[in-house]
């Protein structure tokens, strides 16, 4: 076997098909492209959403709702969770930095405790914001909540 005797498999390369070169061709005229409109041009490009003239869904669907732009969004983390971070890297205070840097939190998300689970350390919680029950459990266990 030489290298300029290696060929593909019989059949499994076909010649492409030159479409819109001359009547001898067999495909000339509209070249596969049908008759007139739109689809047939070069250039053409469907809009997102068209439903070819009937009105599409995102207009037939009502709007409904309202965003209020003054709402502010707490990420939140439970106090099973502090408590697991406590176990396992042996935190002494609760900051967003130091949550952000355990990857719990986003750079500048704003952070609340949430009460789920229960908290057997005593630690010192600087964040901005508490369920009730999160810092009740937290005073319980004798650490103090601040808020930023």
């Amino acid at each position: 076997m030489k290298l300029q005797n290696i060929k593909p498999a019989a059949g499994s390369v076909k010649n492409k098909k030159r479409i819109a070169r001359g009547q001898g061709s067999g495909a000339a005229g509209t070249a596969g492209r049908g008759h007139k409109g739109a689809k047939s041009r070069s250039g053409y490009s469907k809009k997102l959403g068209f439903e070819g003239g009937q009105m599409p869904l995102q207009r037939r669907v009502p709007k409904f709702g309202f965003k209020n732009p003054n709402r502010v969004e707490y990420k939140g983390v439970n106090l099973d969770t502090i408590q697991n971070l406590v176990d396992n890297k042996k935190v002494t205070e609760i900051t967003p930095e130091v949550l952000y840097n355990n990857g719990l939190v986003g750079k500048k998300d704003l952070v609340k405790i949430l009460g789920r689970g229960e908290l057997k350390a005593k630690l010192k919680f600087t964040v901005h914001g508490y369920s009730a029950s999160a810092k009740s459990a937290i005073e319980a266990a004798g650490g103090s909540a601040e808020i930023l």
